[in-house]
């Protein structure tokens, strides 16, 4: 028996599974903001939402790594009632959608290859 290797992790989570985790995080954070609503009206003069928003940026900027979505959300909740809207989750189903349009050109180009 071989000893793991140093660089590889114990644990690998799969692609999938880290969207569905980012979808419920994203789904979450935004109806926190909505439900708690006078914690998160001021959107900049906000420091409860922003501490909210910060951490969920990096939540799922660690789960599905850096994508131009989730600047337009991040920004958008400094915008008083501007960041009532579901941002979190929209950003998210964008990475979803952008990352299925990829998986299905690749597979079709396997596909075509054989």
């Amino acid at each position: 028996m071989t000893p793991p290797d140093q660089n590889t992790p114990a644990v690998r989570i799969l692609p999938g599974t880290r969207l569905r985790v980012a979808m419920v995080l994203a789904i979450a954070a935004d109806i926190a903001q909505m439900i708690y609503f006078p914690l998160f009206f001021e959107g900049l003069a906000s420091p409860a939402e922003d501490a909210v928003d910060l951490c969920v940026c990096a939540a799922l900027t660690s789960l599905l790594g850096w994508h131009w979505e989730f600047l337009p959300s991040a920004f958008g909740k400094l915008v008083p009632v501007l960041d009532m809207a579901p941002l979190w989750t929209l950003a998210v189903a964008s990475v979803y959608r952008k990352s299925k349009r990829l998986v299905e050109s690749v597979e079709q180009g396997v596909n075509q290859a054989r």
